[in-house]
């Protein structure tokens, strides 16, 4: 009954929102009581937080991490911002992220919390990865992830959020065809981070150096 009642709050809130979902909406849904829907979870929140966690876990196994992909790295980054792409078309995926768009201004925790999970997720795999490879400080890489998402995937996502790609109802798996084209985000994803570790590790990327070099110029 526990996950069941998750699995029916998800839909109540990606239907009608947080502010407007409620609890007993929810108990009609799941085909239960309020009283043993409180039983589960003393509140909105509570049962909201569930989701999100839920919501997270899924993500997470779906997203995998960078050398799940390639034993090369930066194929292995590139192949994972094509599946973050896949991931972001997939409808719950999409409706969570518009949510926590919508809602951020009355409901900052909440939309945070999905950020984490959805945007903090791939990020710390993507700094992770960069961090074992090229040798880079946890600061620099997840500097680096952040960039390099937002060149690769960021346009996706904006294309997402204000509903101009169709999105999928069921989860699409690694073979389906990206929005994105694999030779466009590998493109993003070489023109900040052209150097191969295999050529010799840097303790700082190229990203980083560059961005340094540019401060260091306009400071004189």
């Amino acid at each position: 009954m526990h996950a069941h009642i998750i699995d029916t709050a998800k839909t109540v809130f990606l239907e009608s929102g947080y502010d407007r979902a409620s609890m007993d909406a929810v108990a009609a849904a799941a085909s239960t009581s309020k009283r043993s829907l409180y039983a589960h979870f003393p509140s909105k929140e509570a049962l909201f937080t569930a989701c999100v966690d839920r919501s997270h876990e899924l993500f997470e196994g779906r997203l995998a991490v960078p050398s799940h992909y390639s034993d090369e790295p930066i194929e292995a980054i590139v192949r994972y911002c094509v599946r973050f792409g896949q991931l972001l078309t997939y409808a719950p995926i999409a409706g969570f992220c518009r949510m926590g768009v919508t809602e951020a201004a009355r409901l900052p925790e909440a939309a945070a919390q999905i950020h984490d999970t959805f945007l903090g997720t791939a990020t710390t795999g993507l700094a992770r990865h960069i961090e074992k490879c090229w040798a880079a400080t946890p600061d620099l890489a997840r500097e680096n992830a952040t960039l390099i998402l937002g060149a690769a995937v960021g346009p996706l996502l904006t294309d997402v959020l204000y509903g101009l790609v169709p999105l999928q109802q069921e989860m699409p798996d690694e073979t389906a065809t990206p929005l994105t084209p694999h030779a466009t985000i590998e493109h993003a994803v070489t023109a900040l981070l052209p150097q191969s570790p295999r050529e010799g590790r840097a303790s700082r990327s190229a990203i980083i150096e560059a961005k340094q070099s540019g401060h260091d110029k306009g400071s004189r």
